[in-house]
């Protein structure tokens, strides 16, 4: 059993480090999509699992059913990457819309 205690008075924090676990202290990441494509991504995304949510009700063979839950998948990632407005792979890739850059 590990026991945290605050800094003393007068000295910083200890910083954070990938991976590191601290309740409370989560942080928002970098808008990296424009607005027009986060609208896109909720509508397409919403469609794509209101129409896997659908087919899955009259779904026929195990193929179609594993069809539609990557459906259900895909459409769930669109529409929380358009409201979040970042995309992991984006990020990953390094890839930041020339309207979202700041100027230098």
């Amino acid at each position: 059993m590990t026991i945290r205690t605050a800094p003393p008075a007068g000295k910083p924090a200890p910083a954070r480090t990938p991976g590191s676990s601290s309740a409370g202290r989560w942080h928002r990441p970098h808008v990296n999509i424009t607005p027009a494509e986060r609208t896109g991504r909720i509508v397409l995304g919403t469609g794509a699992v209101v129409a896997a949510a659908l087919l899955l009700a009259t779904a026929a063979s195990v193929l179609a059913v594993v069809l539609e839950v990557l459906l259900a998948a895909a459409g769930l990632d669109l529409a929380v990457t358009g409201t979040l407005g970042h995309c992991p792979l984006y990020a990953r890739l390094g890839h930041t819309p020339a309207r979202l850059r700041s100027p230098q």
